[in-house]
């Protein structure tokens, strides 16, 4: 297995910690963590745990493509993991945040509706002998996301003290780019669904 294959495994394995330690009851454990103030941003302890997990996780995922292309790295392995890795890590977090309404439960909903649609599509691909690499529109939908995700762990930093929800703004945008992306890439391989009708 090559490296950019291993980040992708890695950022696969940070997935359930990042569940797990969102997820623990940590006021019934009479736990009680630091709170740091900056900007505007009220973060506790946690949700700056999961943020830089989840950073690590989203920097692996530049990383890995980065690998790949410039040492002639491309695998079959790599191109079809790759995008689930991603959205094991982004659609894990729209739950999470969606649960405790940090973010719009509509926008959590129609990616996740998207993406499965779009991995009906690769299975599909996938049993006809065909591999389908994510989409520029794709990309720019997992970028978007992974900044808004961010952006919403960290409280909004660095634009709390603005007054402006930049965090769900990117969240909105990325559901719009969502969407549409996920529109394209039904358009551009509906043959694949009329061939297996």
């Amino acid at each position: 297995m090559n490296l950019p294959n291993k980040l992708t495994v890695l950022r696969m394995i940070i997935v359930p910690i990042i569940v797990v330690l969102y997820l623990l009851p940590y006021t019934s454990l009479d736990v009680d963590f630091f709170v740091i103030h900056v900007l505007g941003s009220s973060i506790d302890f946690i949700h700056l745990a999961v943020a830089v997990l989840f950073i690590l996780a989203s920097v692996t995922d530049f990383i890995d493509g980065k690998l790949a292309r410039s040492r002639n790295l491309v695998t079959t392995f790599g191109k079809f993991m790759d995008p689930i890795a991603d959205k094991l890590l982004v659609n894990s977090l729209l739950i999470l945040l969606a649960y405790d309404r940090s973010i719009p439960v509509l926008c959590t909903l129609l990616m996740i509706a998207r993406d499965l649609i779009v991995d009906a599509i690769r299975l599909l691909a996938a049993q006809n002998q065909h591999v389908l690499a994510a989409s520029p529109l794709g990309k720019a939908k997992t970028m978007t996301q992974m900044i808004g995700i961010g952006c919403v762990l960290l409280c909004n930093f660095p634009f709390a003290w603005t007054g402006i929800l930049v965090d769900v703004g990117l969240i909105i945008l990325a559901t719009v780019i969502s969407v549409i992306s996920g529109v394209d890439y039904f358009m551009k391989n509906r043959h694949l669904i009329f061939e297996s009708i």
